[in-house]
């Protein structure tokens, strides 16, 4: 009996990497899995059938389920479909696993339009479209008196958290977004029976190995893919109760991440002035 049996999810940017991994595990323990891959590069240009394919034939192979969605989740049809063809293919949807993204690193000082634009697009609003028409879906099963159990797992970044990096500005943002997204929808949903969580991966991945000064510590087996899929799969699983939290994982690590908090308080009886603040903060 797999830890996921039952449970249908949709795994975005599954093709390859990460997502690659996190759709095989689910298969594997079980699960029902839409796998969703534009196809692009890794600066999301272009778009490929094949890779959500050879995943799904994959799964079919090894006796599992799926099937392949290529819609572009930085779109809000895109997102909307994908829910839709969950329903429609296995009769309803238990799993969101937010995971696309893409990387147009540059230094403020000479980043374009475009290169902000495209990486938001694909990360934050990426993972807000499939969050959003699932969370309508949730909330229309709850209220018909549906007991739903659901989990969303976004995916954050140190980049964007704990650990900034300098020449990711767009991706970096688009991160603390999600980290903050995570959150408001884990208040929200909680009332229909879904729980959200994010991760902040580290692992070896077309993307990482992209990014200077990574590809050597990539190169160990530490660092493969395979290494975050199983907290993943233990958030989406039915008898899990975690909500609200954000993971830091890479390799032998597992680390909850504690976020903004306030620090040393300063109070003043009187309105603040320039002076009194700088007294305050000196």
């Amino acid at each position: 009996m797999g830890a996921l049996d039952g449970r249908v999810a949709v795994i975005t940017g599954a093709g390859r990497g990460i997502g690659r991994e996190h759709a095989l595990l689910f298969a594997r323990e079980g699960a029902k899995v839409v796998v969703n891959d534009l196809g692009g590069s890794n600066d999301g240009s272009g778009s490929d059938a094949g890779p959500a394919k050879q995943v799904v034939d994959e799964i079919i192979a090894a006796g599992g389920e799926a099937v392949a969605n290529t819609d572009d989740v930085a779109t809000f049809d895109g997102g909307a479909g994908l829910v839709r063809q969950a329903v429609a293919e296995f009769g309803r949807l238990d799993v969101v696993v937010n995971n696309a993204g893409i990387l147009r690193d540059r230094f403020i000082a000479q980043m374009d339009e475009a290169e902000w634009d495209s990486v938001i697009a694909v990360h934050l609003k990426g993972h807000f479209t499939v969050l959003r028409h699932a969370a309508e879906y949730w909330k229309n099963a709850s209220k018909s008196g549906e007991q739903v159990n659901a989990s969303v797992i976004n995916t954050a970044s140190a980049s964007g958290t704990f650990l900034p990096n300098a020449g990711q500005v767009n991706y970096g943002a688009a991160k603390a977004g999600i980290a903050a997204m995570t959150l408001v929808a884990a208040a929200e949903l909680g009332r229909y029976g879904v729980r959200c969580n994010a991760i902040a991966p580290v692992a070896r991945t077309r993307l990482t190995l992209a990014t200077p000064g990574l590809d050597a510590m990539m190169a160990d087996p530490q660092f493969d893919p395979s290494q975050i899929s199983p907290l993943v799969a233990y958030l989406a699983k039915a008898d899990c109760t975690v909500t609200g939290q954000l993971y830091a994982v890479q390799g032998g690590l597992i680390s909850p991440c504690t976020g903004w908090q306030l620090g040393e308080q300063h109070t003043t009886s009187e309105p603040w002035t320039i002076d009194s603040v700088t007294a305050a903060l000196s």
